[in-house]
């Protein structure tokens, strides 16, 4: 199927399948192209992408997804290693929620600071220049 079919039936953007293919996500076969010079995606690039698009509803990077897949492929992902994987994903996501918690209090102080009169972003500009 050329790309135009491909990206109605994966839901994703021409441009996108075009991105996913440079990044490594889509591997195709040298000998793609028809006789007209188009790319010819076989059935198992749309399940790719199904697939893509399934991992990454799960929150992971595209460099997490090209991972997941690639050892999905080599068989090599038993369910324990899948475990530790989405664990590591989980603290992952716990680190970035206490920095941004951290963050949230620090801009929440500047708000109740100011709010009593005192311009704490201008302190710190005046600090600065």
């Amino acid at each position: 199927m050329r790309i135009g079919e491909l990206s109605r039936k994966s839901g994703f953007s021409k441009d996108t399948i075009r991105f996913y293919e440079k990044k490594g996500l889509i591997r195709l076969e040298d000998r793609t192209r028809n006789r007209f010079a188009f790319k010819d995606y076989p059935e198992s690039v749309l399940r790719r992408l199904c697939a893509i698009r399934q991992i990454k509803e799960y929150g992971f990077t595209l460099q997490e997804t090209l991972g997941i897949i690639t050892l999905m492929e080599e068989g090599v992902m038993q369910p324990e290693r899948g475990i530790r994987y989405v664990q590591r994903k989980i603290a992952r996501i716990d680190e970035t929620i206490r920095q941004l918690v951290a963050t949230r209090t620090k801009l929440a102080s500047i708000v109740s600071e100011d709010a009593a009169g005192r311009c704490v972003i201008g302190d710190i500009m005046e600090g600065c220049l």
